[in-house]
C-alpha cells in the first residue's frame, strides 16, 4: 500500500538552497492572475475532468489494491486542463492505470521546495511529477528522476521544437519530457512606434532603437525589474542574445565558470542600467512583475514591453469586461524580442514545464505510459487553446483552431523554437539568486557590475558566501 504522507526531512541538501521568486518569473498573485484570464477556455476541459476524476480519486485511496495502479501526478496549478489530460489517458490505457492529481503550490520555489523533501525523502507516491524548466538539471543530477531510455525520448519528442527538449535534457539525457512551452514576445503600442518613426516588426530591431524610441515619446519601455526569478529572465535573455553567457560549462556543477564579465555581459548591463535611469523607465520597475508591466503598458505612459503571449488575451478580456478601453487593445502589436546587436538574431526568454517520472516511483512503466499520452501533440494543443499555455510541439501552430485563438501563432512558435534557455545547472538557485542580488536595483546596474557578479556568483557556488 502506497500512502500520500509528506515526508519533510530536516537539512536536506538539495531542500536548503534559497530561491528568488519563481523560476517560470512570476509569483503566486500572477500566476493565480494568469490561470483567471485563460478560465473561459477550459470550462470544457474542467467539464470533462470533474466528475470523472473526482471518481478515480476516490477509488485510489491510498494504493492500488485489487485493481490498476492508481498513478499520482503532481501537477501545477490551471483550470482544469491537467485534470482533462488525466482522466482522457486513465480512459484510454484499457484499465491499465488510474491517474490521480495532487495541485503543486503556485509558485516554482515552492513546488520545488515540496518535491525535494519528498523525493530527498524517497517517497514512492510521486509517480508523476510537473517541473519548472530550470530545475531538471537539479532533479536529475540529485537521482530525484528516472531517465528516459533512447526509445522512450524518441517516442516523447518527436515533432517537437528543440529549445523545450533541450530544457528536459542533462548530460545528453532526456529526464524531463516538455508538457507545455512559452517565449516572451516585445509588445508595441502601435501609435507609438509610428509617431517615433520606427518598426518593431523588422529583423534587426534593437533594445537602443526602443528605448530612443520611448524617450522621443516620453513613453516607457515596461519590464520585469523585481528582485526574483522574472528578473533573471531579462538577464539572461540578454546576455544570450549578444553572443554570450551565463555559466560555461555549466553542467561542472559547483565547479562551473562565471562568464558574465564579457563583451554580451556588459552590453547586457547597459542595457538594463540605461533603461532603468532613462525617462522611459516605469516608476515601479524595480519593483516590477509581470502583471505590473501589463499594467503599465496598458496606461496612457505604455509604449513598450516584454512579456508572455498571455497578455493579449487578458487584454481582450479586459475590454470584454469593460476595464479596459478597446481603443487599446486595438493599438497593441506584437514583434519577435529585440536583438542586444544589430546583425545578431535574439534569443527570447524561454519558459514552460516538463514531465518526469519520479526516481522511487513503484510504477515506472505505467508513468512512462502516461506520460507519453498525457504529452500527445492533440492534447498539447488543446491544452494550449483551453488553458492559453503554448504548446512544445511544432504542428500545433498549424492547427486552425490555434490560429483562431493566436492571431500570433507563428510568432509564438518561431520565438519558442529560437529561445535561450537559463542555465542548466544542479545549483541554478544558486545562480539565480547571485544575479538577481547583484543586479538590482536595475538602475544600480554599471559596467562594474558583470564582473563583481562573476566573483559573487563564484563564492556562492564554491560555499564561500550565502545569498
Amino acid at each position: 500500500m502506497r500512502c500520500d504522507t509528506l515526508f519533510d526531512v530536516p537539512n536536506v541538501q538539495f531542500a536548503a538552497s534559497s530561491a528568488v521568486g519563481c523560476a517560470s518569473g512570476i509569483d503566486d498573485e500572477d500566476v493565480m492572475r494568469r490561470i483567471r484570464f485563460a478560465g473561459g477556455r477550459c470550462r470544457r476541459a474542467m467539464a470533462l475532468a470533474s466528475a470523472p476524476l473526482l471518481a478515480a480519486t476516490l477509488l485510489s485511496g491510498c494504493g492500488s489494491q485489487g485493481g490498476p495502479p492508481t498513478l499520482t501526478w503532481y501537477v501545477f496549478p490551471d483550470n482544469g486542463g491537467a485534470d482533462a489530460r488525466a482522466q482522457q489517458c486513465a480512459d484510454a490505457s484499457g484499465g491499465a492505470y488510474r491517474v490521480r492529481t495532487e495541485v503543486l503550490p503556485s509558485s516554482a520555489t515552492g513546488q520545488r521546495e515540496q518535491m525535494v523533501r519528498r523525493l530527498a525523502a524517497r517517497d514512492s507516491s510521486i509517480d508523476i511529477v510537473s517541473v519548472d524548466v530550470v530545475f531538471t538539471a537539479e532533479f536529475a543530477n540529485a537521482g530525484f528522476i528516472r531517465p528516459f531510455t533512447e526509445d522512450e525520448t524518441q517516442r516523447l519528442t518527436a515533432g517537437m521544437l528543440p529549445a523545450p527538449i533541450e530544457t528536459g535534457t542533462w548530460k545528453d539525457t532526456l529526464y524531463a519530457a516538455p508538457f507545455k512551452s512559452n517565449a516572451q514576445l516585445l509588445w508595441y503600442r502601435k501609435s507609438v512606434a509610428e509617431a517615433a518613426g520606427v518598426d518593431p516588426t523588422e529583423p534587426t530591431f534593437t533594445w537602443d532603437e526602443m528605448l530612443k524610441a520611448a524617450v522621443s515619446q516620453n513613453k516607457t519601455v515596461a519590464e520585469q525589474g523585481a528582485r526574483y526569478e522574472g528578473y533573471m529572465v531579462w538577464i539572461n535573455a540578454l546576455v544570450l542574445s549578444g553572443g554570450g553567457e551565463i555559466l560555461q560549462n555549466a553542467d561542472a556543477g559547483r565547479d562551473a565558470t562565471p562568464a558574465l564579465n564579457s563583451p554580451a555581459g556588459l552590453k547586457a548591463a547597459e542595457i538594463v542600467g540605461s533603461l532603468a535611469r532613462s525617462a522611459a523607465a516605469p516608476a515601479d520597475l524595480s519593483n516590477a512583475q509581470e502583471e505590473q508591466a501589463r499594467a503599465t503598458f496598458q496606461s496612457g505612459n505604455g509604449g513598450f514591453m516584454l512579456n508572455w503571449p498571455y497578455v493579449l488575451a487578458a487584454a481582450r478580456g479586459a475590454a470584454e469586461d469593460g476595464s479596459l478601453d478597446q481603443a487599446v487593445v486595438d493599438d497593441i502589436g506584437w514583434a519577435r524580442y529585440p536583438r542586444v546587436l544589430p546583425d545578431r538574431p535574439s534569443q527570447p526568454p524561454l519558459g514552460g514545464a516538463n514531465l518526469a517520472v519520479g526516481a522511487y516511483s513503484a510504477y515506472p512503466d505505467e508513468a512512462v505510459a502516461a506520460i507519453e499520452c498525457i504529452n500527445a501533440e492533440p492534447k498539447a494543443t488543446q491544452y494550449m487553446i483551453d488553458e492559453g499555455e503554448p504548446s512544445p510541439y511544432a504542428g500545433s501552430y498549424d492547427n486552425p483552431d490555434v490560429r483562431a485563438e493566436y492571431d500570433n501563432a507563428d510568432l509564438i512558435r518561431e520565438s519558442i523554437a529560437e529561445a535561450g534557455p537559463r542555465p542548466l545547472t544542479p545549483f541554478y538557485t544558486d545562480v539565480s539568486g547571485a544575479i538577481t542580488q547583484s543586479w538590482h536595483p536595475p538602475d544600480s546596474v554599471t559596467a562594474e557590475t558583470p564582473e563583481r557578479t562573476d566573483q559573487f556568483m563564484a563564492d556562492v557556488l564554491a560555499g564561500r558566501r550565502l545569498l
